[in-house]
């Protein structure tokens, strides 16, 4: 199989491209040709042909994206950038080829819900802006640096969990962006979906709150306004946020818990003032795209 790529994440289709020059180039005229109209008014007539078909295509394009995102493979997803509106500047997200005939983790054949690629390709890859985190450079990395999530007290018990349940390895990736915000995303492998799912629930143990305390934040809550758009079926997501006041610190902090088959992945976003919910949003979804 063949690698292919994911797009940046967003809801609306791409512009359509403006067209290239190639052997369809006009000619350039000959004055002396009988018959030919005036050059400005040809101009004129190319210039309303041209508009009329990019309504056309625009027109489609607007009708098909809905149908493109739900029905093409997870490996064949269409482009979705759009305007701005404070999504960050991903690059194409790399899907790694699989072995020969292995069933993705949804499959009714992949009971176990297990991931046949490498982990660490199915870390997303930070923004083209931002500023990469030294330690957490999308490799294998030790247990403590997950662990150091969480407030003092919670991950020797969470340590504990994570050998009881049979973690298999852990892969990292953070970053800075220019406005100040830090990402972190954590991926934990386990044995099995089964096993993934003892450690969310015993482990890490959220619901209504993110459960273990995080490092430096007060008590987060469930957020509200959280939509799974994008999340694609196979993957569900856990989202929360550190309500206002923040703290001395005034930082917020934003994390997410995705569970995926025999994976659960944690992204993190902390800003002064408050993360914003968009990039937020997109880091979330793009990783679960990456692990459906």
């Amino acid at each position: 199989m063949t690698e292919q790529t994911l797009p940046t994440t967003a809801t609306k289709a791409e512009e359509p491209a403006a067209p290239a020059a190639g052997p369809w180039a006009e000619p350039a005229p000959d004055p002396a040709a009988p018959g030919r109209k005036p050059l400005r008014e040809r101009r004129v007539l190319r210039a309303v042909a041209r508009w009329s078909l990019a309504l056309v295509v625009a027109g489609g394009l607007g009708a098909g994206a809905t149908a493109l995102v739900t029905l093409q493979d997870r490996t064949d997803l269409p482009g979705l950038a759009t305007t701005p509106d404070g999504r960050w500047d991903f690059p194409r997200q790399q899907l790694p080829a699989l072995p020969a005939d292995a069933p993705r983790p949804g499959h009714p054949d992949n009971a176990a819900g297990i991931h046949h690629a490498d982990l660490r390709e199915l870390l997303v890859t930070a923004p083209a802006s931002a500023t990469p985190d030294k330690k957490l450079t999308g490799d294998w990395t030790p247990t403590l640096a997950y662990l150091a999530e969480y407030e003092k007290g919670d991950p020797s018990a969470l340590g504990a969990q994570l050998h009881s349940f049979g973690l298999r390895h852990v892969t990292s990736r953070g970053w800075t962006m220019p406005d100040g915000t830090e990402a972190r995303v954590h991926l934990l492998r386990f044995p099995s979906s089964g096993l993934a799912d003892q450690y969310r629930d015993y482990g890490v143990h959220f619901d209504s709150s993110a459960g273990a305390r995080l490092a430096g934040s007060p008590d987060t809550v469930f957020d509200s306004k959280w939509q799974s758009r994008g999340v694609p079926d196979t993957t569900s997501v856990y989202a929360y946020e550190e309500p206002a006041p923040y703290g001395d610190d005034e930082v917020q902090t934003r994390v997410a818990y995705i569970v995926a088959g025999d994976t659960l992945g944690m992204v993190v976003h902390e800003k002064e003032g408050g993360a914003d919910r968009v990039p937020f949003h997109q880091t979330v979804v793009l990783q679960t795209q990456l692990l459906s």
